[in-house]
């Protein structure tokens, strides 16, 4: 992998297996669903503040917007500021795929001692791949040794016992573990100082909304019928869902997808060219529309050689059943 990205960061090509059309009298290009279906189909980058919880501002989300439901891509300390996509509506269906993506944080640590330049870095530079962790006392999962992957550790500035850095791990890393773990391995301890996370998957720092650009765009629809304010702060949740490997199929697969079935070659179209077995993925429609989140069954070269089986399994249906028309049909039943 190319230093300093993430792993969804990296080039993807898609190549072409099929040719087919996508009738305009079924399903929308997700930019241009009908706003009220858009808002409950959508995602907001927003920017936490430093103070209330992840789950509170998720509530404020969903109190600004006036919907049932929201999710978070991933819980940030009240400390903690910066990129949280929030999927609304029954864009709550994708949140695991978005909580399980790479994040990127930039952290200051703080140092119980000074330590020579020379020997932070070189300490720092040890700590870029697996690592184990045991989480903390107080965290949301159970306290057992685990791998996660550290993709890069950048130290951007060493100044007397502050030390900045850039970190891009796997989901689940707890920063403040990283720095105690830092501290030791230098013979001097060391703890968190402050940590801003700038970016989530696909979502990045110069795509973030505040609240309260937020609420003033809903009031601007609200109260003047102006859309154009609320989309751009909010964008079509299959942004959320760029960072996975995609597959495009054909009109008259979706229906079937939608009603739990898997995708088989001849209804495939195009395809990310880097998928592998197990890889989890996510399927669209011509028009660009999320149809589900699937585990994939073959990889990509046995995709484009083969005319038959199955490609990969879904898991999680995004797209309501109906939206396409039936493109199977059941058997008749034999008489009696």
């Amino acid at each position: 992998m190319k230093s300093g990205i993430l792993p969804s960061e990296q080039k993807r090509e898609l190549v072409h297996k099929a040719e087919a059309t996508t009738s305009p009298l079924h399903g929308c290009a997700p930019e241009n669903r009908p706003m009220r279906q858009y808002v409950e189909m959508g995602v907001v980058n927003l920017d936490k503040p430093a103070g209330p919880t992840s789950h509170e501002v998720t509530a404020w989300v969903k109190d600004i917007l006036e919907l049932n439901r929201a999710g978070h891509s991933g819980s940030l300390d009240p400390v903690v500021t910066g990129v949280l996509p929030i999927m609304l509506g029954r864009a709550t269906k994708t949140v695991a795929a978005l909580r399980l993506s790479g994040k990127e944080y930039i952290c200051l640590m703080t140092l119980h001692e000074e330590v020579p330049e020379k020997k932070v870095r070189k300490v720092c530079k040890g700590f870029t791949g697996p690592i184990f962790q045991m989480p903390p006392i107080i965290s949301a999962v159970k306290r057992a040794v685990r791998v996660r992957n550290i993709y890069y550790l950048e130290v951007l500035d060493v100044k007397d016992k502050s030390v900045l850095m850039r970190v891009g791990c796997e989901a689940g890393t707890y920063m403040r573990k990283l720095c105690h773990d830092i501290g030791v391995a230098l013979g001097c301890g060391a703890h968190m100082q402050e940590l801003r996370r700038t970016k989530t998957g696909p979502f990045r720092e110069d795509t973030l909304v505040t609240l309260q650009d937020l609420k003033d765009a809903y009031v601007f629809w609200k109260e003047d019928g102006d859309e154009r304010f609320l989309r751009e702060v909010i964008r079509p949740m299959e942004e959320g869902l760029a960072h996975l490997p995609k597959i495009v199929i054909r009109d008259s697969a979706v229906d079937a997808v939608c009603r739990g079935a898997a995708i088989a070659v001849p209804g495939v179209l195009s395809l990310d060219s880097s998928i592998n077995k197990n890889d989890d993925i996510c399927l669209f429609t011509l028009k660009g529309e999320g149809v589900a989140l699937c585990k994939a069954v073959m990889d990509s070269g046995e995709i484009l050689e083969n005319t038959h089986g199955i490609v990969a399994t879904t898991e999680r249906v995004i797209m309501d059943a109906g939206t396409y028309p039936q493109g199977w049909h059941s058997k008749p039943e034999k008489p009696q």
